[in-house]
């Protein structure tokens, strides 16, 4: 086993290396600030739309656990309610100005009658609550389970009736809306329809199945149904009678939501861009009100004068030089393969994602940038790391093991070591070990060739993305602590490198402590990139000598 890997070992150390080759910069006598390589942005991924009696403009946030309010003029944004409350994918307004929303991780819906009221918990215990809605001649409440479960139902405002089932496996009900009829219009996000279902017996009447992703509809009150379509990227107007469809405004795809003000306007949300988009529905005509350039930046990693960044909802390029940041994949884009990354890994010719919310890790062919496989089933995976053999190593926080994968569909698996405490991320050393940070809060060295670790660094704030100067030693996030140290492993000394950092967004109750991993690059100038998961940035820290 060992004359197998250590060639792998010897090219991947290479590849380490390549960035110092040429010419290694000194140690540098201390730090400038950071500055933002890639401008921060609202929200953490936009999602759930809704007007209230106020005249807010409501958008929720999953992945950032909170409900913002959005000035409908200039687009400034602050949070309404935080998290983990305020986690919301979908909200509705009631015919009183009450409002409920769902907690889509925590499988929950929330209500209030008003700002100052109490918050209280109408269902729990069902995975993937995605859509709402009030049913506005009596009041009451409908919500859907999309993804991780599949379900319409009666939910008791009142909180002393358990919710009713109303309908299962209808295909993904999504962003929804009761008519006048009392009637229940939206997409099933599955079968590229919209549909009217009647919450007394379920029963689905399809009014048009003309979409690729339909992902919510909201009625304007004049014979149309308004659709947003995810993957094509369209704002389309459904005629109720007839099922005609007219798409009145192209936008980006990873649409999510809509809502319709009492003018008319009609507001559309994009979970990739941070977008809130507002379109007269006469005219087609569009106007951002907010954006951003990244939605959740966390994994980085630094080839060149690119970086690479898992944005949770895409995959990006960054150029170092001006900050420009290129889709290389969008979630939900027609023909494109992509699930939630998280993390990233570079060798000379393969990207590999990893995704721990879907227990995914994806291989792509750089040359191509085509996806070569999707590999599911992993538990948890918090990292992924190709080697120079084709192979590829996926650290799984939720079995503490790291393993690697080989093979013509990556199904040949060997551990390589196991009781890690929690690992996050990994990197290879310049010595062509493996390093992993664990969330327990240290730094493990592991000799690939025959499994053995050990600790190189303990004491850390909840550890998170890791990189090596071009001088040697260890740059790492510590979450927890908001901060990046650095790290001389031959005689554990450490100064920090910058701190009181956007870093370490909380997942609230039931999500891993890591949550959103910090990543952490280091160019060949020994410059630092790292992934603000609070505002949704890149920076950069320069070298000063």
């Amino acid at each position: 086993m060992r004359n197998w890997i250590t060639p792998c070992l010897t090219a991947a150390a290479a590849l380490a290396l390549s960035a110092c080759s040429v010419m290694t910069p000194s140690r540098p006598a201390g730090w400038a600030a950071p500055e933002a390589l890639v401008a921060p942005s609202s929200f953490t991924g936009v999602h759930g739309l809704a007007v209230d009696k106020q005249g807010r403009l409501l958008a929720g946030s999953v992945v950032g656990n909170a409900m913002w309010q959005v000035d409908r003029q200039t687009g400034a944004a602050s949070i309404l309610i935080g998290g983990p409350e305020g986690q919301a994918d979908d909200i509705a307004i009631g015919p009183k100005g009450e409002m409920a929303w769902t907690n889509y991780l925590m499988g929950m819906v929330r209500y209030r009658e008003n700002d100052q009221a109490p918050m209280r918990v109408l269902a729990k215990d069902l995975p993937g609550l995605n859509s709402l809605d009030f049913d506005r001649r009596n009041g009451k409440l409908y919500a859907s389970q999309v993804f991780l479960g599949d379900a319409l139902w009666e939910l008791d405002v009142a909180g002393v009736k358990p919710p009713r089932l109303i309908a299962k496996d209808l295909g993904g009900f999504n962003g929804f809306e009761v008519g006048p009829d009392g009637m229940l219009y939206g997409p099933l996000w599955f079968k590229r329809s919209v549909v009217k279902i009647d919450p007394s017996n379920g029963a689905v009447s399809v009014i048009s199945a003309s979409f690729d992703i339909p992902a919510a509809a909201n009625l304007d009150g004049k014979g149309n149904l308004w659709v947003v379509d995810t993957a094509a990227g369209e704002l389309s107007k459904v005629a109720l009678d007839t099922g005609a469809k007219t798409v009145v405004a192209k936008l980006a795809t990873a649409l999510d939501n809509l809502a319709i003000a009492p003018d008319g306007t009609i507001y559309v949300s994009n979970m990739a861009d941070n977008s809130i988009q507002a379109v007269n529905p006469d005219t087609g005509a569009v106007r951002t009100l907010t954006s951003g350039k990244l939605a959740v930046p966390a994994g980085l990693k630094v080839d060149g004068g690119s970086l690479y960044v898992t944005d949770v909802f895409a995959f990006r390029q960054i150029d170092i030089a001006t900050g420009a940041v290129t889709d290389l994949r969008r979630m939900h884009s027609t023909g494109v393969e992509l699930e939630y990354p998280f993390a990233l890994g570079l060798s000379a010719n393969k990207i590999a994602l990893a995704s721990w919310f879907t227990g995914t890790v994806q291989v792509i062919d750089r040359a191509t940038m085509k996806s070569e496989i999707m590999t599911h089933g992993w538990k948890a995976p918090y990292d992924a790391l190709p080697l120079a053999d084709g192979s590829v190593l996926v650290a799984e926080i939720a079995t503490g093991s790291i393993t690697q994968a080989s093979g013509a569909n990556y199904d040949t698996r060997r551990v390589i070591t196991s009781g890690l405490a929690g690992p996050v991320q990994m990197v290879l050393g310049p010595d062509g070990g493996l390093f992993v940070s664990e969330a327990a809060g240290n730094i493990v060295r592991i000799n690939l060739a025959d499994g053995s670790k050990r600790t190189v660094a303990s004491g850390l704030a909840l550890p998170e993305g890791l990189a090596f100067t071009p001088w040697g030693t260890l740059v790492v996030a510590e979450s927890a602590g908001t901060r990046l140290t650095e790290i001389d492993l031959a005689n554990d000394q450490r100064r920090t490198v910058a701190d009181k950092l956007p870093i370490g967004l909380s997942g609230g109750p039931g999500m891993p402590p890591p949550y959103v991993p910090t990543g952490v690059a280091v160019g060949a100038d020994g410059s630092v990139y790292f992934s603000a998961d609070r505002n949704n940035a890149v920076y950069r820290i320069k070298p000063q000598r």
